[in-house]
């Protein structure tokens, strides 16, 4: 029996970074030697145990074949004669192929430290293929190394392309997809994500929405690079280098999704596209099934960003109504969240990235005018049930009004 490290913690020590998740084979046991041992079994489809002291997961060495469509479409085969070779040969990437025991020796049979010297994803055999969740793996990993140089092999890019064509991202849950998608917008350089998406037509058939930005232009005066898609993935690298939280991240990539529903003879000019891109952006949250807040985010972003663009020309009672719909008095921090997605979307144009962004501090200013109107004293008035709330709101308003006229003149 012997234990081998494998996988990222491999590759990230030999590229200098942190190590955080270990992942170790078993090579020559049985699953009733890993029960002997105390291992507390985890796996359903596969023999993966968990250390009775550490809690870490180690796997069975085992072989793979293909026997259904998607993610889920494998039947596996674990046995003390899978040799370390044969368990490295079924992984996605070569980097992601080598392990190393207790003495840090390295086996490295398809080449995985020649692609990290040489800053190369390469696929490790053609059985690669064969998983269409590898399109959105090797686009995660994509985004994970851009900034030491990582790019995609041409014949890796061939077979994502091959699997983009086949129809089996289709057969992708919503739940697989979404890890991953989440994974990667959380990633050092999220905008090369979608980037290796849309390279390999990936992008066209998970997010057709997304991919429809390309190619549509914008007025060149509030948009110099011209570009909807290449907008979206400036915002979407500005909410990295701003650490945004996914919830942000999300709502960035879905903002503009109303243009690409804009007919050609109205180009540059999207009018309305925040309300026609309500059903895209409803129907890709759907689709992936995202948590509940990055919905509600993305949704209201993408309704109202052009309202926090133009803050300081909107009417009090306008001005209101936004904060109305965000909830500011029980959910302070989805407006915050709003703002920043705003101001990626101010940053995120060609040359604009330092510019200020005024609206920020005005809205907050704004939330917490009328958040400092008391209720106490309505009360005391006698007011009660519907005519509270239309007194609070008169106060809300007269507050945004001096607000207003304070902070504008």
């Amino acid at each position: 029996m012997q234990v081998y490290k494998v996988g990222g913690a491999v590759r990230d020590r030999l590229l200098g970074l942190p190590v955080t998740d270990v992942d170790r084979v078993v090579v020559g046991a049985t699953t009733e030697e890993m029960l002997a041992k105390g291992f507390r079994p985890v796996g359903a489809d596969f023999p993966v145990f968990l250390h009775p002291k550490t809690g870490e997961e180690y796997a069975l060495a085992r072989t793979e074949r293909k026997s259904g469509r998607g993610y889920g479409g494998f039947t596996f085969y674990a046995s003390p004669e899978v040799t370390l070779e044969e368990d490295l040969i079924r992984r996605d990437l070569t980097i992601n192929a080598m392990a190393e025991d207790d003495q840090l020796n390295l086996t490295d049979p398809y080449h995985g430290q020649r692609d990290l010297e040489a800053r190369i994803l390469r696929h490790v055999s053609p059985a690669f293929a064969e998983d269409p969740l590898r399109v959105l793996r090797v686009a995660r990993f994509a985004a994970r190394y851009a900034g030491l140089g990582f790019t995609v092999a041409d014949e890796t890019m061939g077979l994502m392309r091959q699997l983009s064509e086949s129809g089996e991202l289709q057969a992708l849950t919503a739940e697989r997809s979404w890890k991953e998608i989440s994974r990667a917008l959380m990633e050092d350089h999220p905008q090369v994500f979608i980037q290796v998406l849309r390279d390999c037509g990936a992008l066209k058939e998970l997010m057709p929405e997304v991919d429809a930005l390309f190619g549509v232009p914008q007025p060149e005066t509030h948009h110099p690079e011209i570009d909807t898609g290449l907008h979206t993935l400036s915002v979407l690298e500005q909410s990295s280098l701003h650490k945004q939280p996914l919830t942000v991240r999300w709502a960035c990539l879905l903002h503009d999704l109303g243009k690409g529903l804009t007919p050609e003879e109205e180009w540059p000019r999207h009018i309305a596209h925040e309300h026609t891109g309500l059903k895209l952006i409803k129907a890709v949250n759907e689709r992936f099934k995202a948590p509940k807040d990055c919905q509600e985010l993305a949704l209201l972003v993408g309704q109202y960003h052009t309202h926090g663009h133009r803050a300081l020309e909107l009417k009090a009672s306008t001005l209101l109504e936004l904060l109305q719909s965000f909830d500011i008095y029980r959910r302070p921090q989805r407006f915050e969240e709003f703002i920043a997605a705003c101001e990626m979307d101010a940053r995120g144009r060609k040359g604009l990235e330092q510019r200020s962004y005024p609206q920020a501090d005005y809205l907050r200013g704004a939330a917490k005018a009328a958040r400092e109107v008391a209720v106490q004293p309505l009360l005391e008035q006698g007011f009660k049930g519907p005519e509270l709330g239309e007194a609070l709101k008169r106060e809300r308003l007269k507050a945004l009004k001096a607000y207003k006229e304070a902070a504008t003149a």
